[in-house]
């Protein structure tokens, strides 16, 4: 019986179903996928990011598209779709301005 019990004990990691630890950045990448206005003091606070804007700087060039909404009460950030003169741009620096002949 004291065998039995011992093993039990000293397993180690066979039966862990623990989930994965998630960064910050995926942290904050979920809230912004929930498609909600998110403040700046909300990433300050609730993620202890020293810098929320270098954050989202980061997750814009990962390719969401979000924006930023100035008001007196502050700043708020949001995820949205590109405008046809973002993606007309993003196409121009790709791929330069390509003419073509009538």
């Amino acid at each position: 019986m004291l065998q039995y019990i011992m093993n039990i004990f000293n397993r180690k990691g066979e039966e862990d179903m623990a989930r994965a630890k998630l960064s910050k950045t995926d942290k904050v990448r979920n809230l912004f996928n929930t498609g909600a206005s998110i403040t700046w003091k909300t990433l300050r606070n609730k993620f202890d990011l020293t810098s929320p804007a270098s954050m989202v700087g980061k997750l814009r060039n990962e390719g969401l598209m979000i924006y930023e909404n100035r008001t007196s009460a502050g700043v708020a950030y949001r995820v949205g779709t590109p405008s046809k003169a973002v993606i007309a741009a993003g196409q121009a620096a790709l791929f330069g301005k390509q003419g073509y002949a009538a």
